[in-house]
């Protein structure tokens, strides 16, 4: 049987919340704690499988009680219960350790799936505790799902941005992902999305770049028939077609201040007006925004609005240049060249643990994505079966 502990310093609350989970977890003990101070007691002294912390309570408030139990404690997963005007004090907490945050007063639905979530993962972490194999990082290394989609690397650098992922996915946090050309910042949202409730609804893609200016509007937010000249029908843009599931705006740093101002209000409000219309729609979207740029530089300019930067840069995710992840090219670059090999249909090629060696000496301004055009370059253009050092500076190009 597992244990959770309800630390809620309104004992209403703290009653009513007992009573209605133990209806729905007829196979899980509540323990209740009505301060800080009390928690930590409980924390030390019983085997506790998972804690529901309020975040307001007198000192030592939620937040110090995770501080101090992620010290002895850090894998203990703690969900956090906000009240509106905690929102920024538990995304904190999210970075302190803590696994979910809840809404005040909370949703049953999102609670019990934010426990059972929790409860699953303590008893992947007890059955790794329960292998002699020894520990590389304090970070979980069971990153089988993020191979799957593409990101590759078990370097320290990767392994942080990895399990910031997994605590932010589960929240409608709004998150701005951080981080140089061909470094994967697409990867860490398909990520975000599919560790996400609303990972069977769709996942939209804007490329803000690419869309003229004077067109980004009618694509995000759509057009009625007639709205314009070439409007030759009702266009339904793409915050309708990501309702429910999540809205990737790629180099939003690139969007017009008219655009902005717009995304602005359907973030604040969620809803929006579609061009030549007169009636408002109503999304209910999670938005993922990525840039390449300092947006901080760029609001100093006047290029980008401050208060649309405070929105949607809830949870920062800075994803590592190759350079800060050195020790990951050996397997990339090996992941690179089976797929190469298997994409062009050629005979298998093995790497040289000395063409590894000028590899991971290269600065790779580039970043993953150069590294994979290098490693394709490679299989095509080398004839033997194993691609030397000599054959990295020949045909490398780097």
């Amino acid at each position: 049987m597992s244990t959770i502990l309800i630390v809620e310093d309104e004992s209403a609350v703290r009653r009513v919340l007992k009573n209605v989970l133990e209806q729905s977890f007829t196979d899980v003990l509540f323990l209740e704690a009505s301060n800080g101070k009390d928690a930590l007691s409980a924390i030390a002294n019983e085997k506790i499988d998972a804690v529901l912390c309020d975040i307001k309570m007198p000192a030592p408030d939620g937040v110090e009680v995770l501080t101090e139990t992620m010290k002895t404690h850090p894998h203990l997963p703690f969900i956090m219960l906000s009240g509106h005007g905690d929102i920024d004090t538990a995304v904190e907490c999210l970075k302190k350790g803590a696994v979910d945050y809840i809404c005040k007063p909370p949703d049953l639905t999102r609670l019990s799936e934010a426990i059972r979530m929790a409860l699953s993962g303590k008893k992947e972490e007890e059955k790794t505790a329960d292998q002699t194999l020894p520990q590389p990082s304090k970070y979980n290394t069971d990153n089988t799902f993020f191979e799957k989609i593409g990101m590759i690397g078990k370097s320290e650098p990767i392994l942080r941005m990895q399990d910031l992922i997994r605590r932010v996915a589960v929240t409608d946090a709004k998150v701005l992902v951080r981080g140089e050309n061909g470094t994967g910042k697409e990867l860490v949202v398909k990520a975000l999305h599919a560790l996400s409730k609303r990972r069977n609804e769709p996942l939209v893609e804007v490329n803000c770049a690419a869309i003229p200016s004077e067109l980004i509007e009618s694509e995000l937010f759509g057009h009625e028939k007639g709205a314009f000249t070439s409007a030759l029908k009702m266009h339904r843009g793409r915050f309708e077609q990501a309702d429910g599931g999540t809205l990737f705006l790629d180099e939003i740093g690139d969007m017009s201040l008219s655009a902005q101002a717009k995304v602005l209000r359907v973030v604040q409000e969620g809803r929006l007006t579609r061009v030549g219309a007169d009636k408002d729609i109503e999304v209910n979207v999670r938005l993922v925004a990525a840039t390449n740029q300092n947006l901080k530089d760029l609001i100093g300019k006047n290029m980008f609005r401050e208060d649309l930067y405070h929105r949607i840069s809830v949870v920062e995710i800075c994803v590592p240049p190759l350079i800060e992840r050195t020790g990951d090219v050996p397997i990339l670059a090996k992941h690179f060249l089976d797929r190469a090999v298997k994409e062009n249909a050629l005979k298998d090629k093995k790497i040289s643990e000395q063409a590894i060696k000028v590899l991971e000496k290269y600065q790779w301004s580039g970043n993953v994505r150069q590294l994979q055009n290098v490693m394709e370059r490679l299989a095509i253009l080398c004839a033997d079966d194993e691609i030397s050092a000599d054959d990295v500076t020949l045909f490398g190009g780097i």
